[in-house]
């Protein structure tokens, strides 16, 4: 295996001019301009940051105030965010979840995050009267303001050529709320400190993978594929990391080896997800020379990368609207454009409480895969298994609540028949993130709204927890499911509310390296056959579960009469 220490320098080089020279043709240009002309008023960006003006004096064509003068529909977006707030409900009950879900659906609100603790919803400062109206008197006294000042925390997340450091800390002290974590930060060096230091556009993670696809294919360790078109015709990127096979190392039919997979963005405004997606890419290509169990499991396993899975979304996020979280296809109401694609796949799609309302940033469409990109992975999906691949496992990382979730995600009545095993590897998903940087990850099951389901059923028979999300139609069932990756989670990153979506960007490392370790840990698990079971007759097991509208008294008798005749071969 030879070094690859000597392309490093070269590929850091590129990379450099790529960021502070040129982007590509159809990028979004930042241009160079001379020093700023002094104005009579402050720009609107300078104010709503506050920002010292000395800082604005240095010129760079990250000038954020340059980003917005090529950009108006963002100011116009971020005028509008400036009558916005988060809302924090502490939620405790299953009459408080359900009397959100219904004002959520009558008053068409966004839902930021929903656990067993809480939920958070974003909306207008003048609709908070009629909110509160709507709930009961518990709730009105159970409340807090997570996020007061919408437009400025949005405005920071923008790239700047102001430290991280100093815009979080501004505004932490501005809106009183103590930074997410206070351990310090790893010594950014060569690309970390080029592509990591800031969220990127996606024109320039585009040609970040193609550099990787052009430096380091040559000895088989990388190759940039395409997932499927989105609905806009841009291409869906990915990295296929993997050590080629050789006679002891190939698996399945044509020597194609077992796949990890390894999705983010699939909801626009979760930059993190992205970013971290991209850095454990990079940390896996770094560390093959350097890390004895990096190229163990890179011989074993190739690693699919998939930075954004939704594009369209992605680049309205960075041109137009910083929280847009869903796609940009068209819907059966025009001014209501967007699937939401964690509610699109085809495996128990309209299970739950399915959201029928083409406005509601949780719409999944009106029917399964009615929404390209998600079509697009499954179509991806079923080629590489007919081809003999064999998907072993899936994580889908997303942003907020700092939570590893495990199937399935539309029933906490159904269970996963390795459940057991899911739950060990989460926790220890989670453990080598603590580790990682001291940050604490929780895990459950994807299921679970802000009030547990199997205690409802407890306490009432035959009854279900109503959500403040429907659960259906979700990727890591239909992954689990489909196509048998045992292994599949969703990791929702950093924060816990301090920022949410708003993320600042000094936290793209230290979340990436949380990742990376578990991703470390996850290969080593895989690479002791606990992710090989061989499940008799699975796939026909569950096609005999009978449709998605089972009561639940009967849902529950396929699940035992399955787990039967489920047999598990090999299991360590």
């Amino acid at each position: 295996m030879g070094s690859i220490y000597h392309l490093r320098q070269p590929f850091i080089f590129v990379l450099f001019l790529i960021l502070t020279v040129s982007l590509p043709s159809g990028a979004t240009s930042l241009p160079r301009v001379a020093s700023l002309q002094p104005r009579n008023r402050a720009s609107y960006f300078r104010r709503l940051l506050d920002f010292p003006l000395p800082w604005s004096w240095k010129g760079s064509r990250r000038n954020p105030s340059q980003w917005l003068d090529t950009h108006p529909k963002l100011v116009e977006n971020l005028r509008r965010y400036e009558n916005e707030v988060v809302i924090r409900f502490n939620v405790s009950t299953n009459a408080h979840e359900a009397a959100l879900r219904r004002a959520v659906d009558q008053m068409l609100l966004d839902v930021w995050d929903f656990t067993d603790n809480y939920t958070d919803i974003r909306l207008e400062a003048r609709r908070i009267r009629p909110l509160m109206g709507i709930l009961p008197s518990s709730l009105q006294d159970n409340h807090s303001i997570l996020i007061p000042d919408l437009a400025r925390a949005v405005a920071a997340t923008y790239p700047s050529n102001a430290p991280a450091h100093s815009i979080t800390q501004s505004l932490s002290n501005d809106r009183g709320i103590t930074p997410a974590n206070n351990i310090p930060l790893p010594m950014r060096q060569g690309v970390d400190d080029v592509f990591f230091h800031d969220y990127q556009p996606l024109s320039v993670i585009n040609t970040w993978m193609k550099l990787l696809d052009s430096m380091f294919k040559g000895r088989g360790l990388v190759r940039m594929i395409s997932i499927g078109k989105s609905y806009e015709g841009r291409d869906i990127p990915a990295l296929r990391i993997g050590i080629p096979p050789g006679p002891a190392t190939a698996r399945g039919s044509g020597g194609r080896k077992d796949t990890i997979l390894v999705t983010g963005g699939i909801h626009a405004r979760e930059w993190i997800s992205t970013s971290t997606v991209n850095y454990v890419a990079w940390s896996f290509i770094r560390s093959v020379d350097e890390d004895p169990l990096i190229a163990k499991i890179l011989e074993n396993f190739d690693i699919v990368f998939v930075p954004v899975l939704n594009p369209d979304g992605y680049a309205y996020s960075w041109d137009v609207d910083r929280l847009w979280r869903k796609s940009r296809q068209r819907t059966k109401m025009s001014y209501c454009p967007g699937f939401d694609l964690d509610h699109a796949f085809g495996y128990r799609w309209d299970a739950t409480q399915h959201q029928s309302e083409p406005c509601s940033e949780s719409y999944g469409g009106d029917q399964p895969f009615q929404a390209v990109e998600a079509a697009e992975l499954a179509d991806w999906a079923r080629n590489e298994t007919d081809n003999g691949v064999k998907f072993v496992g899936f994580l889908d990382l997303h942003s907020y609540s700092q939570q590893v979730l495990y199937p399935y995600s539309y029933s906490c009545i159904v269970r996963p028949p390795n459940m057991e095993n899911l739950q060990e590897v989460a926790m220890n998903l989670a453990k080598y993130m603590r580790l990682s940087n001291g940050e604490v990850y929780t895990t459950t099951s994807a299921c679970e709204g802000a009030v547990p389901s199997e205690t409802l059923a407890d306490q009432v028979p035959n009854t279900q927890s109503i959500r403040v999300e429907a659960g259906g139609g979700s990727a890591i069932d239909y992954m689990f499911h489909e196509f048998g990756a045992r292994y599949s989670y969703q990791i929702k990153l950093r924060d816990t509310g301090s920022y949410g979506f708003l993320l600042p960007s000094e936290y793209i490392i230290p979340t990436g390296e949380e990742l990376y370790q578990a991703m470390k840990y996850f290969g080593d698990y895989l690479l002791g056959n606990n992710g090989h079971e061989s499940w008799s007759h699975s796939a026909a097991a569950e096609d005999q579960s009978g449709p998605a509208n089972l009561d639940i008294d009967d849902e529950e008798n396929v699940e035992l009469r399955r787990r039967r005749r489920k047999r598990c071969v090999q299991c360590t």
